[in-house]
């Protein structure tokens, strides 16, 4: 059940596991990396996976979504897999998006969009990435999305920020 008071739809539960992924990435850019986290929660309710980015030491690919995909193809059934659901502090990369459907993982849940992450890049001036930000409705349509948390949003901007060097 959703809470319609809240203007993406998002639960109590939702920005309680968003906050966690906010939390991930923030050690993420403690320890040198770029700013991402998630969480792979299981239908009961049970966080089964966190990761953050491990991207700094030359692997671009070492993003926590698409740990958690790699994770859960060899820890979860399929029907526990599709009925999961993954928080992210950033809604997914086109990597993450195919691995995430390819696996048959349930609902993203996502703190900050694409789109969002995408503009202030563009604002500070910021290269573009060597992929394409797209939303994750572009690559893998049949997976139930919700997000970005407004309530987290000026923390997720900050924690860019931070790691591009802009106010």
């Amino acid at each position: 059940m959703t809470d319609s008071t809240h203007p993406t739809g998002l639960t109590p539960t939702d920005l309680r596991h968003l906050r966690r992924c906010v939390e991930l990435a923030r050690e993420a850019l403690d320890d040198g990396d770029e700013p991402f986290g998630s969480v792979l929660v299981d239908p009961q309710g049970e966080v089964r996976f966190s990761d953050r980015n491990r991207v700094k030491d030359g692997d671009a690919t070492r993003h926590p979504e698409f740990e958690i995909a790699r994770w859960a193809a060899a820890h979860l059934t399929p029907a526990e897999r599709r009925d999961s659901v993954v928080y992210t502090s950033g809604e997914h990369c086109p990597m993450c998006s195919a691995a995430h459907a390819w696996v048959g993982l349930g609902r993203i849940v996502y703190a900050a969009s694409t789109e969002q992450l995408v503009g202030w890049l563009q604002q500070w001036g910021v290269a573009p990435a060597p992929v394409a930000g797209l939303p994750v409705q572009a690559i893998a349509p049949g997976i139930e999305t919700a997000g970005p948390a407004p309530e987290l949003t000026e923390e997720i901007r900050g924690l860019h920020a931070r790691l591009h060097g802009v106010q």
